[in-house]
Parts: structure tokens; C-alpha cells; sequence
């Protein structure tokens, strides 16, 4: 199968700034068709537009809640009735944050946040994963955090970190479940990335603190963290399962 016969769902892909709207346009760049899902559908279709005139490849964005299992449901039932090829990958990028103090974390806030962050990923994932194994191919992609694997302290509260951990496991226990059935399943986690769910932090004093402190001595970019999403969607990565890639300018070593 060629990427050109492939087409790559992304959650999360409507933000201007964000890693989802990047990572849709390097799998345009790689001949993917794309499905630009997001809770905002004007900028899910800004995100399908902006793919499609880029690269001449087919892309589609569609209104989604991640943690609207019905919604989830209409919106790959409408990419598998479209003119596309079989979705191939999927880049689980919806996600939330908020940097509450534990104690200050209200349970509201501690449910909406593994709702979006770990349910959100449950939801897209089942229902996009029998299709691949009916395949037999398929490329999962869950965007984390190097807050899930150091306990927080650059970006988010605990409620943040603990989400990005769960993600982790899931990952590692779905590859566990596929990967003798052509799917392999695998985590990106980023540092401290120049995104809107980021605000202006990098422009703050701590934000300063943290560059001078990463050995590659800058902030990350959405360039950054898309690029190794797409090559794990990507055909070459069919030995890498389970796997966690930190994508932190060696912020945090593992």
C-alpha cells in the first residue's frame, strides 16, 4: 500500500498554532489523504483546506467531540462512506490542559480532563482499529506529554500529568493486544511547545528558565513533535511498537 493509496485521521487538528493543524499538513506533505477532526468544525475545515490546497491531496474536516461516542461514530462513518482510501493511521492529538495547584483541582475539572485526554483517545481508537485489523495494517499514534513521564512540573497539573500517563499505558497495552495483527501502536511525548494551549509561557520568566535549561537551548515547535508523529504513521515504523519517543530538546532524558 502506498501513502498515496492511505489516508491518516488526526483529533485535535483545528488550532492554528497547535500540533494537530501541523501534524495534518506533514501527513499532506507525505501524500496521505487527511481527516482533520476537531470539537470546532469551521477550524477543522480551515485545517482541510489549508492541507489540500497545500499538497494536492484529499482532506476532509469534520466537527467532533472526542468524548461524544456518537459523535465519534458519525464522523468515521462519514470518512469510511467518502471517496477516500482506508484510514491507515490515526494521530490521537485531542487534548486539554490547566496547571491547578492538586488541591485546588475540583473533581469536575479532574473528570473533564482524563474525559478529553484518555477517554477521548479510547473512543477515536476503537472505533477507527477494527477497520485497520480487518487490513491487517495500521499505524496509532497518541500524542502525551513529558509531563506523564516526569510527574508534571513544566506545564499542567497533576490532573494533566496522571491524563498523559494513562496515555502511556494504553499505548503500551494496546501494542501489546494488535501488534501480531499489522498494527502497531506508539506514544509521542513532547516538551514545552510553542502552541496555543500553551499560551505565552515561553515568554515568561519561567519560560526563559526552562529554554536555558534544555540542552538544545530553545523552545519546541509544532514542526517538531509532527514530524515524528508522521514518520510513526508511517510505513517504516512497522517494528516500533509500544514505543514512547520524547520529543523535548533533551529536557528530560529517560
Amino acid at each position: 500500500m502506498a501513502h498515496q493509496a492511505r489516508t491518516a485521521v488526526v483529533t485535535g487538528a483545528g488550532s492554528a498554532r497547535g500540533i494537530g493543524r501541523e501534524t495534518a499538513r506533514q501527513l499532506g506533505a507525505a501524500g496521505f489523504a487527511v481527516v482533520a477532526l476537531d470539537v470546532d468544525g469551521t477550524a477543522a475545515e480551515e485545517t482541510a483546506a489549508l492541507v489540500g490546497s497545500e499538497h494536492d491531496v484529499a482532506a476532509v474536516g469534520i466537527e467532533a467531540d472526542v468524548t461524544d461516542e456518537a459523535a465519534v461514530d458519525r464522523a468515521l462513518s462519514t470518512v469510511e462512506s467518502a471517496d477516500l482510501p482506508p484510514v491507515a493511521a490515526l494521530v490521537n492529538n485531542a487534548a486539554i490542559s490547566g496547571p491547578a495547584p492538586f488541591l485546588e483541582i475540583t473533581r469536575s475539572e479532574w473528570e473533564r480532563m482524563f474525559e478529553v485526554n484518555v477517554t477521548g483517545t479510547y473512543l477515536v481508537t476503537r472505533r477507527a482499529l477494527p477497520g485497520m485489523l480487518q487490513r491487517g495494517y495500521g499505524r496509532v499514534v497518541n500524542i502525551s506529554s513529558v509531563a506523564g513521564e516526569r510527574g508534571g512540573g513544566l506545564f499542567g497539573g497533576a490532573h494533566y500529568a496522571a491524563s498523559k500517563a494513562a496515555v502511556l499505558g494504553l499505548t503500551r497495552a494496546l501494542a501489546r493486544e494488535v501488534g501480531q495483527r499489522g498494527v502497531v501502536v506508539n506514544a509521542v511525548a513532547p516538551g514545552l511547545v510553542d502552541t496555543d494551549i500553551v499560551g505565552d509561557l515561553l515568554g515568561t520568566e519561567r519560560g526563559r528558565r526552562i529554554v536555558a535549561d534544555t540542552p538544545v537551548g530553545r523552545g519546541g515547535r509544532p514542526a517538531d513533535v509532527a514530524a515524528t508523529a508522521v514518520f510513526l504513521a508511517g510505513e517504516s515504523a512497522g517494528y516500533i511498537t509500544g514505543a514512547t519517543v520524547d520529543v523535548n530538546g533533551g529536557a528530560h532524558m529517560a
